[in-house]
Parts: structure tokens; C-alpha cells; sequence
């Protein structure tokens, strides 16, 4: 009756394996709740992990790890801008749009959709 393969139900042709671990990319930023640098080392795991053999990962883990760069930075000036007082205000900010994005990415890469953050410095091509 339906011959859609399950392990490739995407119409993008990006298996589902690949489709889960591109999400595993974005969520695992997630880590930096409770592990100090985990929102970096997270992505830098997977993408070290899947690079050779899995391109979309590859590249969303990419994605990932740039956007939690580009976090970091954004994070260090905020921490010094409390000084003004401006950056009290930039923390939580910066927190909370990290995690929102982390979990658009997520969405959109277990659609198999290749995800771009906005702002991001790329860095690791």
C-alpha cells in the first residue's frame, strides 16, 4: 500500500537517522544549562563524531557550533557591557533567544530543512 521508507520519509531525501542526529546538533547546545561549555562542546561532539559520514550533520552541526560561538562572544560583551548597565538587561536576552533558536533549528533540521542562524559569525566552514 505505502511504500514510503521509513528510514527515509523526508522529501528532502535526508534519512531519518541523519534528520535525528542533525536535531541532536542543535539540542545538545542545551547542555550549557548544566555543564560548563556544554552548549559548545555539545555540537563540537556530534560534528566530530558524523562529519565523514553523514553531510547534512556535517553541516547543521556546523551551523550549530557557530551560533553557540557567536553566543559566547555575544555573552562576554554583555558581561562586560554591566558596567553600563546596559548588560544586565543583555544576558537574559541573549539567553533566552539562544535557547528559542537552538529549538527553531532543532524543528526545522528533524524536517530535514537546512537551518541558518541569524547574526552568526561563521567561523568553522
Amino acid at each position: 500500500m505505502n511504500d514510503i521508507d521509513p528510514t527515509n520519509a523526508s522529501a528532502s531525501g535526508i534519512s531519518a537517522e541523519e534528520r535525528q542526529w542533525a536535531m541532536f546538533a542543535h539540542l545538545s547546545a542545551l547542555l550549557g544549562l548544566v555543564i560548563p561549555f556544554g552548549h559548545l562542546l555539545g555540537p563540537l561532539v556530534i560534528w566530530l563524531m558524523k562529519k565523514e559520514t553523514m553531510p547534512f550533520v556535517d553541516q547543521q552541526a556546523k551551523e550549530a557550533l557557530n551560533f553557540q560561538i557567536t553566543v559566547s562572544i555575544a555573552l562576554m560583551v554583555a558581561a562586560i557591557l554591566i558596567i553600563v548597565v546596559i548588560g544586565i538587561a543583555l544576558l537574559p536576552l541573549i539567553g533566552i533567544a539562544a535557547i528559542v533558536l537552538a529549538i527553531m533549528a532543532a524543528i526545522k533540521a528533524n524536517e530535514g530543512v537546512a537551518y541558518r542562524y541569524p547574526f552568526t559569525l561563521r567561523l568553522i566552514n
